[in-house]
């Protein structure tokens, strides 16, 4: 409830526990003064009795309201019958002296209080009748006009009230409506705030997994790179050395000590370009197609095994990412291939279909069985799972096919992303 609707509801209070008092002072003094004197009469002497009575029963109705102010504005027995005494004496009080009408009048103010719902109109009507009847001239009526008048008096009177009571009901259910929207508001709003609170706290649940979600693959990306670059290029090293120290000839051994050489300058640029999340060496200068078909080559030449890089399709600059996956996966395929397949011929295709970039290594080994596969140890490659999970990096997959003596075929498959800049 806000300050405005208490300072109403303040008033209102105050108006129902003073207002009759102040309406009977008012009866009292209006009729003395219509009098010109106190009159002695009979029937003065019993007005006078019923003001003392009316007085009394406002004392004990005030001090039985202030003992139920804690229940709120809810009629009762006791209300009820508070409401029909004083309506008596306001009716006794009007037929000796029709000023006495405004006393009367306090039925208007509280009978939605002290009246059960069903009986306020009747009510109502009672204190009509009271007043109408004063307005018509006083008790008792003399002529037929009188009865004329006191008829519409009453049908104008009952009409008001009813409309007053009308718009008071309406604007205590908008007010009952009011206070439970306010309500509502609030529990929604206390809901809100502790939904906002628990929503931070998963905010920062989340930042710190994801902190340590990014350490573990940044540290995932520099093992793959340094596995597809430190070591391939020391493996390429060791096998050039090995060359050299069988090497019978000053010319073969040169030859050889200029491929270690060079594998090393290689090896050495890669692992700069992995600590910086670079492009790979063989991009730097060149699209995938032209890294593709330089590093084939430059296998074949290394290994001695018969290899063939084609492309299909409409060749474009593809995002450095998905390039370097690729160039990285056939990277890894070629190094398996030199170590475990034993083959003599070897393909790659690079294929553009429309949104998606298909890589083919194909190789005539001598293969394995997918399923047979021991797992990774500390001492051995990335291998597959790392091919693998470098394609999926990227929203790609990697399939293997291969069985004993019949040779291998990975394929990769990812979404061709174009370079944008």
């Amino acid at each position: 409830m806000t300050t405005r609707d208490r300072q109403i509801e303040r008033r209102w209070e105050q108006l129902h526990t003073w207002g009759p008092y102040g309406l009977l002072g008012i009866s009292v003094v209006l009729a003395i003064a219509s009098t010109g004197v106190i009159d002695r009469s009979i029937e003065w002497y019993a007005a006078w009795v019923l003001v003392v009575t009316a007085a009394a029963l406002q004392l004990w109705w005030h001090g039985t309201r202030s003992r139920r102010a804690g229940r709120g504005r809810i009629p009762s027995r006791a209300g009820t019958a508070y409401y029909i005494v004083r309506w008596a004496l306001g009716f006794a009080l009007t037929w000796i002296d029709p000023f006495f009408a405004f006393y009367a009048a306090a039925g208007y103010m509280d009978a939605d209080e002290l009246i059960p719902g069903r009986w306020q109109r009747l009510g109502l009507l009672a204190s009509a009748v009271t007043v109408a009847s004063a307005q018509a001239g006083g008790l008792p009526f003399g002529s037929g006009v009188q009865w004329i008048l006191f008829a519409a008096l009453l049908v104008v009177n009952s009409g008001l009230q009813m409309v007053v009571a009308h718009l008071t009901q309406q604007e205590a259910q908008r007010s009952r409506e009011r206070t439970e929207t306010i309500t509502e508001l609030e529990r929604t709003n206390s809901a809100l705030q502790q939904a906002l609170d628990e929503n931070a706290a998963l905010h920062a649940q989340l930042v710190v997994q994801a902190r340590e979600a990014g350490v573990a693959d940044e540290r995932r990306r520099l093992a793959a790179e340094i596995h597809d670059t430190i070591a391939q290029g020391l493996t390429g090293i060791i096998a050039q050395l090995q060359v050299v120290a069988g090497a019978t000839d000053l010319t073969t051994a040169r030859i050889h000590l200029e491929r270690a050489s060079g594998l090393a300058r290689h090896s050495l640029g890669e692992a700069r370009r992995s600590v910086h999340n670079l492009a790979p060496v063989a991009l730097a200068d060149d699209g995938l197609p032209e890294a593709l078909k330089k590093t084939v080559a430059e296998w074949a030449e290394r290994t001695g095994i018969r290899a063939e890089f084609t492309v299909t399709g409409t060749a474009e600059q593809l995002h450095e990412e998905i390039a370097a996956t690729l160039l990285r996966i056939v990277q890894e395929a070629l190094s398996n291939a030199a170590r475990h397949a034993h083959a003599t011929r070897l393909g790659v295709t690079l294929s553009f279909l429309g949104d998606e970039v298909i890589l083919d290594i194909r190789d005539d080994g001598q293969g394995f069985d997918p399923l047979a596969l021991p797992e990774r140890t500390r001492a051995g490659g990335f291998g597959l799972d790392g091919m693998r999970a470098r394609a999926e990096r990227v929203a790609g997959t990697l399939t293997v096919e291969a069985e004993p003596g019949h040779g291998t075929a990975v394929s990769a498959h990812v979404p061709l992303v174009r370079d944008d800049r």
